[in-house]
């Protein structure tokens, strides 16, 4: 009963967080960015453009843009991924429409350019840490990465260069560059918060069910698991599961291993490089598909 007790609250807890952490993501583009023709990267730099051209309510096309990117994660990233990033979108969108009429902290755009952004990767990155998001972006790379081979990073970074692209021809030069200062500002305090934007994960298990383990974490995360046969000096035999992934797939890795083995033990480690080829689950298929033929 009492583990029954502690787990709803820290489901609700976590409820809690991330409902605080999207109201400081509104209120840093409504007080700080936005004022200052400062633009986020992803589908809210997207949204504030659509916004200031057409006078569109900011709140409702964060809505509208992000639903097939939400789908797109759910397909890939699960229910639990789909009720929070939803709760947290709705969350962040009635925050910025609250904070829409507070007048700006500050008229400085150096200081909006560093504050706005401290504020919103630490709101960002404790969302992401509580598997969630309020921008769809990540989980639309997330697609794409594992069908190449480009890293999550290396796919938002590209695709938010192209926001701040068409940012320039319609806002000028000098506030798309302050727009870029503010992503890299964001994105290193995201490294900090969530550990890690798109720094590669390695997860270690101990587990006496690698098997069945191994199988729902390519069933659900499409990530191949190594086996490695261990020994533990009161516990006996168990079976080591190794398996690299990202930060975003963090969150549904420690789900996956406390529903299927309670006393599963697992240590998260950050992974500095990668040599050599990490087989990705359409990899394997068409490895397999290959060998079928033949």
């Amino acid at each position: 009963m009492i583990k029954i007790k502690n787990h709803y609250l820290k489901i609700i807890l976590s409820y809690l967080l991330i409902a605080m952490a999207a109201t400081l993501a509104a209120y840093s583009l409504d007080t700080f960015l936005i004022p200052n023709t400062i633009l986020d990267g992803g589908v809210t730099g997207i949204s504030i453009i659509i916004s200031k051209i057409t006078a569109v309510p900011l709140s409702l096309l964060i809505i509208l843009i992000n639903i097939p990117f939400v789908y797109i994660g759910y397909r890939n990233l699960g229910k639990s991924f789909l009720i929070r990033t939803i709760y947290s979108m709705v969350i962040f969108s009635l925050a910025l429409n609250y904070f829409e009429n507070f007048h700006e902290v500050t008229d400085e755009i150096l200081l909006a350019t560093i504050f706005g952004g401290v504020l919103l990767g630490i709101s960002v990155g404790l969302i992401i840490r509580l598997g969630a998001c309020i921008d769809g972006t990540e989980s639309v790379a997330l697609v794409i990465s594992k069908k190449t081979s480009l890293s999550v990073g290396q796919i938002v970074m590209a695709f938010n260069f192209i926001i701040y692209g068409v940012a320039a021809l319609i806002f000028g030069i000098d506030r798309a560059l302050y727009s870029v200062l503010t992503y890299f500002i964001t994105y290193r305090v995201i490294d900090i918060v969530a550990e890690g934007l798109e720094q590669a994960k390695a997860a270690l298990i101990v587990t006496e069910k690698g098997t069945d383990m191994a199988t729902e974490i390519y069933k659900r995360l499409g990530r191949t698991v190594t086996s490695i046969n261990g020994h533990g000096l009161l516990s006996g035999e168990k079976e080591i599961m190794y398996c690299v992934l990202t930060r975003i797939e963090v969150f549904e890795l420690k789900k996956i291993a406390e529903a299927m083995d309670e006393s599963a033990f697992i240590t998260i480690l950050d992974v500095s490089d990668i040599i050599g080829n990490h087989i990705k689950s359409n990899q394997r298929l068409k490895s397999n598909a290959s060998k079928a033929k033949l």
